[in-house]
């Protein structure tokens, strides 16, 4: 975990669903502000040691852990995930008070985010979609980008406290405008890695030290996050890191179908989704999105 130096704010009462490798951090960088944290996961043990970690309390069910919660916050895998905390007996909208706002930082469809809005305005609550960028290392530093779709007056409430994790938190929009930002942000990241892949690729073919190329081309109009953070690891072969390619063609699947309800046209996403699908037979589910290259080679 970073040593990032925190904004002060009024401490507040609030819950955490979800402690894989984006939610554990996140979480922990709520704890470390001074906010009251109760954490739920899946795995019972994984709250508890995030509980032995940070001071805070694990509770046994999504419902237990929103008691009394002013902000929920979840990051969890995917539409179904998602509802499986909220809805029913255990979920989370059964334990929170009226008026608390649960926050959702699953990248999800905006189809779920518009049902589970509506939901909980039926119950009293507030629902705002948060997708999240900056992966696994923004979650650690502290330095999430926050795309958010929802009604004004709980994004007010909930934007200072998701500082803790983050360094812009902004609303785009309506309910759902979180989630189609962030599959804007996918469309952008799919084109430039596979840009980037052949780009490389091709410096390769031709015989140049590609990492002295890329420090040169990174210093103009090429340069680009992906460049800058995964070029050096593609020359080398490394992908045993960083935004899996499951869950990208996850995030691509979702952009994909809103397409087809939108009319939009993607012919690049739906080419760098196969390319992904390549990927995944080659055995590289878990590899970083970067790994697009390994197809070239």
């Amino acid at each position: 975990m970073s040593t990032r130096s925190y904004e002060p704010i009024a401490p507040r009462r609030v819950a955490f669903i979800g402690l894989g490798v984006m939610g554990y951090p996140m979480a922990g960088h709520l704890a470390r502000t001074g906010h009251q944290v109760t954490v739920y996961n899946r795995t019972a043990a994984k709250a508890e040691a995030w509980a032995l970690e940070y001071g805070g309390a694990a509770a046994p069910t999504p419902a237990a852990a929103a008691a009394g919660a002013d902000i929920v916050f979840a990051c969890v895998g995917n539409d179904a995930d998602l509802r499986s905390v909220v809805l029913g007996k255990t979920g989370a909208f059964q334990g929170m008070k009226r008026g608390a706002i649960f926050v959702d930082h699953t990248t999800a469809s905006a189809d779920v985010a518009r049902e589970l809005h509506a939901a909980g305005v039926a119950l009293g609550l507030h629902f705002v979609d948060a997708p999240v960028s900056g992966g696994q290392a923004g979650a650690v530093n502290g330095m999430l980008t926050v795309m958010c779709g929802g009604d004004q007056v709980p994004f007010d409430a909930m934007q200072p406290v998701a500082m803790a994790f983050s360094r812009a938190v902004t609303r785009v929009g309506e309910s759902g405008a979180g989630q189609l930002a962030k599959m804007v942000n996918q469309v952008c990241i799919a084109g430039v890695v596979q840009g980037l892949s052949e780009a490389i690729a091709f410096g390769q073919k031709a015989g140049l030290d590609m990492k002295l190329v890329l420090d040169v081309i990174g210093k103009g109009a090429a340069q680009s996050w992906q460049m800058d953070n995964r070029g050096k690891t593609m020359v080398d072969d490394q992908f045993e890191f960083g935004f899996a390619v499951d869950w990208m063609r996850k995030d691509l699947g979702l952009v994909l179908d809103e397409a087809r309800h939108n009319g939009a046209r993607l012919p690049l996403a739906a080419l760098v989704d196969q390319f992904y699908a390549d990927v995944q037979s080659m055995g590289g589910r878990r590899w970083d999105t970067s790994s697009l290259i390994k197809r070239l080679k």
